[in-house]
């Protein structure tokens, strides 16, 4: 076993980002455009001991930091980096449009970003041709950020799908807005009127949540949630791969999951990539659900079967398979961090970051481009604790203290005892007359 220095002797723990996965337009923020299978450490693009919030996009990233600036990275054709223009960016830049109003969140959608500060006030930025940016009358894309009127209420938590987004006021109501859902909407309702906050270009409030208070809100690419103060989950959209724990195919309007689906036990938070979900309950239980062909829930089914996507054609998805229930993935109990990207997934779990899911492109970060059908520890990063972890469409950001160092003063004594050893081991060897064995 290595020596590890103790307390006294080590320097304050010293922090460090790393990126891996697809880098098609730089979103890994480390100068290029190449793909990268194993994590490699960033620059510093700003003190990494300050990091707040780390997500990703399409095919773009963001940071937000403890003093609220924001810095952005990767695809920008439609300027969802906010930066004010459309050229695509390799290293981690400050938005600096936004310098003096704090950030609080990001969310980055599939090519627009939606930007939450600290006094409660949303804006946007990126393409805008499905109403995802909340400006009904704006232009097709915009490039730098700007304030989404319409939103009167105090904001407090935000999320960004596909093509659409949502809002969680400080009073508990939920908004949408962007057109997203509606095509699968329409086309699995069909002669149904569907509710306006599916179709709306502007902040509409979602109907049916009227007897719970909201305080966080989720998005998947083709559906939405909201947790409850009441640690519970409501969902409505998309069905196609048992995401939203239904016998139907589409929910237009919000639907709790019943608790008996997470043991009876509140959910504390919930995370969703395209098509699956993740939650966690008040003990630390973690339960998975949704699309597994790519291993990102983690576990393995009963059937092969259950791994096989839908029929397009099929009237309803497979609902009944186990993928569809939410069940719990025990060695993720008590993850202190997670983050869901299209299909795969990062957790940090007793300080380790793992990963699972999806691996084309290395975004597992294990080396290789296999799928990983279980979280396992990320390799490299098995000495560093994570602290972070933030996920884009197929890449993957994760925030670690490093192992300590040991300190100068400690350096200069191991020297010191080094020289008096050597002084000593000499003198033995050149001053020193022993006896001759007998």
């Amino acid at each position: 076993m290595e020596h590890e220095p103790s307390a006294s002797q080590a320097t304050p723990a010293r922090a460090a980002l790393f990126a891996w996965g697809a880098n098609s337009y730089g979103q890994l923020g480390l100068g290029h455009k190449e793909d990268v299978l194993v994590p490699q450490q960033l620059n510093d693009f700003c003190k990494p001991v300050c990091v707040r919030r780390i997500t990703g996009g399409g095919g773009h990233s963001a940071v937000v930091t403890d003093g609220g600036s924001l810095f952005v990275c990767g695809l920008n054709k439609d300027g969802q980096l906010g930066l004010g223009h459309m050229e695509d960016v390799l290293y981690f830049t400050l938005c600096k449009s936004l310098l003096g109003c704090p950030i609080q969140q990001v969310a980055c959608g599939w090519d627009f970003t939606i930007i939450l500060t600290e006094n409660g006030q949303v804006l946007s930025c990126g393409s805008n041709s499905f109403g995802q940016l909340g400006v009904p009358h704006g232009p097709r894309r915009c490039v730098i950020p700007q304030a989404i009127e319409l939103l009167r209420e105090k904001v407090v938590g935000i999320a960004a799908g596909l093509r659409h987004a949502l809002a969680a006021t400080a009073s508990g109501i939920v908004f949408q807005w962007g057109t997203g859902l509606a095509s699968s909407g329409r086309r699995w309702c069909p002669g149904q009127t569907l509710p306006l906050f599916l179709t709306a270009k502007e902040p509409s409030r979602v109907t049916g949540l009227e007897n719970s208070k909201a305080i966080c809100v989720i998005a998947g690419s083709d559906h939405s949630a909201s947790l409850t103060d009441a640690g519970e989950l409501y969902v409505w959209g998309s069905n196609k791969h048992g995401q939203l724990a239904s016998q139907a195919a589409f929910l237009p309007v919000p639907q709790k999951i019943e608790a008996h689906c997470f043991q009876n036990e509140k959910i504390t938070a919930v995370w969703s990539g395209w098509t699956h979900l993740v939650a966690q309950t008040e003990t630390g239980k973690v339960f998975t659900w949704g699309r597994a062909d790519y291993g990102q829930l983690g576990r393995t089914l009963a059937s092969q079967e259950d791994w096989k996507p839908e029929k397009q054609n099929s009237p309803l998805p497979c609902s009944r398979s186990q993928k569809s229930t939410p069940s719990p993935l025990h060695c993720l109990t008590g993850a202190t961090a997670v983050s869901c990207g299209s299909e795969h997934n990062l957790a940090v779990i007793d300080g380790t970051c793992h990963s699972w899911g999806w691996n084309e492109h290395g975004m597992c970060g294990d080396g290789s481009g296999a799928d990983a059908w279980a979280p396992k520890p990320v390799p490299a990063l098995r000495s560093s604790a994570g602290l972070l972890v933030g996920c884009g469409a197929g890449h993957s950001l994760a925030l670690c203290q490093l192992p300590a160092l040991p300190s100068p003063d400690a350096s200069e004594d191991a020297k010191s005892q080094e020289a008096t050893d050597r002084e000593q081991l000499e003198g033995k060897i050149t001053g020193t007359v022993y006896p001759e064995p007998t």
